[in-house]
């Protein structure tokens, strides 16, 4: 029987299994920023230099709030409204929590589905075999490729569309048949590609110049703009802040070690992260192209890296190419899924709106902000919002503003509203469990982790 939130009664509200809420939860975090933002970063920052303090960053600022984000949730185990209010012991000010998942979730899903989009259309060109020859483009040709594409209309448009109605199919089915289904089908096929495509990537001649400059730390790389990159990176890498997690934390069952399952999630997010590293710094270095390429490394420095260290051999070009923008596709549906469960929960489970109706809702909404993001390379490009482009300002608005800003607030709620004893049970599942450094992950959320993370917003604001 369905009932009114749209769920398959109660049972359909919960994580079946321990390594689908797992494999859900390193979903959202694993995303495009892993395989294409990661090896930006870190090519700038030069490397294993940069790897480390990212790793540490991660366990430092990135976990603590994480942890905090899954308690909140499955204490509450409604929805993030609820759960804020419910663990704060009944104080209604942080009831009003609940409106930054859905304000975040909007926002984030409308540019990113722009960039999704992109990474569909480049998924057809591959399998069009549009990158396997250097017959088919012209020398500096996938930069005006590239450009004419995204700056027009209908084409990124159909493809944004595409992406957020698929992510709202799925979550349209619910948190088992839906959400932890796609998790265990999607998650296994990323890895599975990463891992081909690493094997491809090293064997390439030169390849371990590649591996050598990302994996051998040089530490008189490490600079003062380097460590806040690495720091800032391993924060947003996460997706904590927008409180994704913190849905998904209603759904996991109370014998779950949330403690456990956060680091497997860090764990899981620098691996693909690594893998990741492993896949594309190899074939740059093999074609001969500098590592910190930038923002443009995966729609016009890559197809380039495809030709020039496949050119003699258009069957591997292809399967590569293909293989590589299939991955991207995964890896942002498996973030949009969170994020748009995150934005359509309160909905679904508050308001008692169909889930359904809620899912494809939300997916038009964000077409149509989608849609002027999308502009903003194009048509809309001379429109301003102090000084930025659509896209840029809706990136600007999540990325630097509520995410750190609000696991600030996460942190402090934890650190200095929440009871210690109230914590303390929902990390050792009612005493069940031995979690010896809870002393220290309260330091962490009380003065550390809020203290980095602010370093993060100042510097965000361009105060560093």
């Amino acid at each position: 029987m369905i009932n009114g939130s749209g769920e398959h009664g109660a049972a359909q509200t919960r994580f079946g299994t321990r390594i689908g809420g797992l494999l859900a939860a390193a979903g959202s975090a694993v995303g495009l920023g892993n395989v294409w933002r990661f090896p930006t970063e870190a090519g700038s920052g030069g490397g294993a230099a940069f790897l480390l303090i990212y790793i540490a960053a991660m366990l430092l600022l990135g976990v603590p709030v994480m942890i905090g984000e899954l308690a909140i949730g499955r204490h509450g185990g409604k929805n993030v409204s609820h759960s804020f209010f419910a663990m704060s012991g009944g104080r209604r000010a942080w009831g009003w929590m609940g409106i930054v998942p859905v304000v975040a979730g909007v926002l984030i899903l409308s540019y990113y589905a722009v960039v999704a989009g992109w990474t569909l259309d480049y998924f057809v060109r591959a399998a069009a075999g549009g990158f396997a020859l250097s017959a088919n483009i012209s020398a500096g040709g996938y930069a005006a490729s590239f450009a004419a594409f995204s700056s027009s209309f209908w084409k990124p448009v159909i493809c944004l569309a595409a992406m957020l109605f698929l992510t709202a199919a799925i979550v349209a089915f619910g948190v088992k048949r839906g959400i932890e289904r796609a998790s265990k089908i999607m998650m296994p096929l990323l890895f599975v590609c990463l891992a081909l495509l690493a094997v491809c990537s090293l064997t390439l001649d030169g390849a371990a110049e590649g591996v050598r400059f990302f994996l051998h730390p040089d530490f008189s790389k490490i600079t003062g703009g380097v460590a806040l990159s690495a720091m800032a990176q391993a924060f947003f890498s996460l997706s904590v802040g927008i409180y994704c997690l913190c849905t998904y934390g209603c759904y996991f069952r109370k014998d779950v070690d949330l403690v456990r399952e956060s680091l497997s999630v860090a764990g899981i997010d620098t691996l693909v992260a690594v893998m990741a590293g492993l896949v594309i710094f190899p074939a740059v270095f093999s074609a001969g192209i500098a590592p910190d390429a930038g923002p443009t490394l995966v729609f016009i420095t890559l197809p380039e890296v495809f030709q020039r260290a496949f050119g003699g051999a258009p069957v591997f070009a292809y399967f590569f190419s293909l293989a590589f923008y299939l991955l991207l596709v995964v890896a942002a549906l498996t973030s949009m899924i969170s994020m748009l469960e995150t934005a359509a929960a309160i909905f679904i489970r508050k308001y008692k709106i169909a889930r359904p109706a809620a899912c494809f809702a939300m997916a038009a909404l964000c077409t149509l902000l989608g849609i002027a993001c999308s502009l903003s390379f194009g048509a809309w490009g001379g429109v301003r919002v102090a000084g930025m482009g659509v896209f840029d300002l809706f990136d600007f608005l999540v990325a630097k503003v509520i995410m750190p800003l609000c696991a600030i607030a996460t942190c402090l709620f934890l650190g200095w509203v929440v009871e210690k004893n109230v914590l303390r049970d929902e990390l050792t599942n009612g005493g069940t469990l031995r979690q010896p450094l809870f002393g220290f992950y309260r330091l962490l959320v009380r003065y550390i982790a809020p203290a980095g993370i602010a370093i993060i917003f100042l510097n965000g604001m361009g105060l560093f």
